[in-house]
């Protein structure tokens, strides 16, 4: 079943309630009820693996079986009991049940912990740490309701996911918290172009909620599904198409579910909204390590231990921070580049490590990685031509990440491996959605597509590139750059630098493309005071 209008409004009456009752952060609400959809879905996954188990004449012990040592004798059905038997951690049985206060501290004192514990047992343990934060109880009582109104057990994975979607899609629209969610529609341009296979590995060291993780999903689903098992669907306002991957076998369904997808973050929360997203989606065993990928690193047994590659990832996908700073001692020797502790240079540098040879790359980045003059900034991307290929750069429009930053972005494509022969440059002036304040209305005009399928045709582009008349105006939103032109730029990857200029595109050149360009410059003076403030700091000392 599609994402509803129904499903919609119970999430809209979701977050009235919880913003009405004095909780307005929805960076927190979405964390809360991706908790409560656990706690509503467990039940029925823990059911499924008990008759799968039966049918397979295998040993299963439910979650729910034995007993559990209260916490608080208040939450005892009797006086003078310490006991409850496991199954009262059914939704079905304390949602049903409970309700005001009593509700509050059951959940709050004996629901998280119960689950906790159970998480603790397992590798990679979301529920660490968590805690009820929806302690009035008239809200809670109102927000179990209406989670359980939902019936997600009886909805298909595809109208799960679109839900926690719109859940999340509500940090953007309060502004909280932007850098975690990345248009989706940029994220599927990127997939398009990266194109992962069934069969190879995929990897988010920044992950967010997840976004680039599902679309990866969506993208070999709808590649090995036949023409019966394909529809079309809204979302934001655009009609995209998925696939059911009904042409995948078993083993590549299994292998899909338990050994493509993997993905990092340093935040608890986005830890548990990616897991919940990945789990609604028909991922629950994918899971997302909580870590900092520029400061710790993981040796083979502890790759083992988390059933990670050993040898590195097929695919690497990512909108990592922008304009962070890392304490220069914490920063380990692989991910460093000079004395650079800017995390849009670093986490470049991690990319490149973490994939296998001819691995591929897309990752989104501040212009100012594309042209920077500091010594990091070139030595990075030296490494980037010489030591790889360097094959695209889509240059996105300025504002594509509003209403939470107007910063000028492009996104790189490069392979593990090898030398850069030539460089394709592609530039969108429109992503399909208006260039305003909140960037979240329609429009037609969307260069994203056929830009995407000029990459694919790169061979066929460089031959158009070369025969060119030099004397005619080139109006396609493409061109491209050999490897000798990029070293005597000191390795400038901004499409801009190379971009074929006439008398008519001098005197017409777009304002807003001029003052991004001046902002990028900005942002890299600001770093190169910092980086040099920070030199004498030490000298001082």
């Amino acid at each position: 079943m599609p994402f509803t209008s129904e499903m919609r409004k119970s999430i809209e009456q979701i977050r009235d309630y919880l913003y009405g009752g004095g909780y307005p952060d929805p960076v927190t609400n979405a964390e809360q009820l991706s908790f409560l959809f656990f706690f509503y879905l467990i039940e029925g996954i823990d059911r499924d693996n008990g008759t799968r188990a039966k049918v397979l004449k295998r040993p299963y012990s439910s979650l729910f079986e034995g007993g559990w040592a209260l916490r608080n004798p208040l939450n005892a059905p009797e006086k003078g009991k310490t006991t409850i038997p496991c199954e009262r951690f059914k939704w079905s049985v304390w949602a049903k049940g409970l309700s005001g206060e009593p509700l509050v501290r059951f959940v709050r004192e004996e629901v998280f912990a119960f689950f906790a514990e159970f998480a603790e047992n397992g590798t990679h343990n979301f529920m660490r740490g968590a805690r009820l934060t929806i302690d009035e109880p008239t809200v809670l009582s109102q927000v179990v309701n209406l989670v359980d109104g939902l019936r997600l057990d009886q909805e298909d994975a595809d109208s799960k996911g679109d839900l926690f979607e719109h859940v999340l899609k509500q940090i953007k629209q309060a502004g909280e918290l932007g850098q975690f969610r990345t248009p989706r529609h940029i994220i599927r341009t990127i997939v398009e172009v990266i194109d992962p296979q069934i069969g190879e590995t995929v990897f988010d060291p920044a992950a967010g909620t997840a976004g680039f993780l599902v679309a990866a999903y969506n993208h070999i689903r709808l590649a090995n599904s036949s023409q019966a098992g394909i529809k079309e669907v809204e979302s934001d306002g655009k009609t995209q198409r998925r696939g059911w991957g009904d042409k995948l076998s078993a083993k590549q369904v299994s292998a899909l579910q338990t050994a493509t997808f993997f993905g990092s973050d340093v935040d608890p929360k986005m830890v548990r909204l990616a897991t919940m997203n990945l789990t609604l989606r028909g991922l629950p065993n994918v899971h997302i390590l909580m870590r900092n990928v520029l400061t710790t690193t993981l040796d083979a047994e502890k790759k083992a231990e988390c059933g990670l590659p050993p040898d590195g990832y097929n695919v690497v996908l990512a909108n990592p921070p922008f304009s962070g700073r890392v304490d220069k001692d914490r920063i380990v020797d692989d991910v460093k580049v000079g004395t650079s502790t800017a995390t849009e240079l670093l986490f470049v540098k991690y990319m490149m490590d973490s994939l296998r040879p001819g691995g591929r790359c897309g990752v989104v980045v501040p212009e100012g990685v594309l042209f920077g003059s500091t010594t990091a900034h070139k030595e990075l991307r030296r490494q980037l031509i010489e030591n790889n290929r360097v094959e695209a750069v889509l240059s996105l429009p300025g504002g594509v990440f509003q209403p939470y930053s107007g910063v000028k972005t492009s996104v790189l494509f490069f392979k593990k491996g090898g030398n850069t022969e030539r460089v394709l440059f592609l530039h969108a002036d429109n992503d399909g959605y208006k260039i305003d304040a909140n960037h979240d209305t329609p429009i037609e005009a969307d260069d994203l597509p056929e830009l995407v399928a000029t990459y694919h045709k790169k061979e066929t582009s460089w031959a158009e590139w070369t025969a060119r008349d030099m004397a005619q105006e080139w109006t396609a939103k493409w061109w491209l750059a050999d490897a000798a032109t990029l070293r005597a730029n000191d390795f400038n990857l901004s499409a801009g630098r190379y971009r074929p200029m006439n008398h008519t595109a001098v005197e017409h050149r777009d304002p807003r493309e001029l003052l991004d360009e001046l902002a990028a410059i900005e942002a890299e003076i600001v770093e190169e005071v910092e980086a040099l403030q920070a030199v004498l700091a030490e000298g001082l000392a």
